[in-house]
């Protein structure tokens, strides 16, 4: 469901702005931010999770310390791109944990798959148990991550 950008105010954006850099912030330290009282915050907080601008809060975890320091793309090709084919590649593809971003895209492919991984041996093993046993599946291309340059979260509001 698309929403009006215009239907928020300035106050909400800088809501988001500050929740976006701390989600984790108590609403006492939100209601100061923003210059108003704790409990029209809480109101407007509730509105924007309602009306779905916020749509929920996350820890970032290291994936270093956590055996998934690989940052892996891949684009798949389907075989046919169907109604049928895609929503099997589709439902298929939302019940794989180690499968963290799927993209339906324009261009020479069909998808861009975003997965994290310990190793190469790791990224050998789900292509070979997790992407060729997707549904659709004719070819897939991997990229490597070498260096990540910019990972963020926060849209520029």
């Amino acid at each position: 469901m698309k929403t009006d950008p215009s239907a928020i105010d300035k106050i909400d954006r800088k809501i988001l702005r500050v929740l976006q850099a701390d989600g984790r912030i108590s609403n006492l330290r939100l209601a100061e931010a923003v210059h108003l009282s704790p409990t029209a915050v809480l109101e407007r907080v509730r509105r924007l999770t309602r009306d779905r601008y916020i749509l929920g809060y996350t820890a970032r975890l290291d994936p270093d310390k956590l055996g998934a320091g690989m940052m892996v793309f891949i684009e798949v090709v389907l075989d046919r791109t169907t109604p049928d084919v895609m929503n099997a590649f589709k439902a298929a593809v939302q019940v794989r944990p180690e499968i963290l971003e799927c993209h339906l895209v324009a261009g020479d492919f069909d998808y861009l798959i975003k997965t994290r991984v310990a190793d190469m041996a790791a990224y050998r093993e789900l292509v070979g148990s997790v992407m060729w046993s997707l549904p659709g599946v004719r070819e897939t291309h991997t990229y490597a991550v070498m260096e990540e340059v910019k990972n963020s979260t926060s849209l520029a509001l």
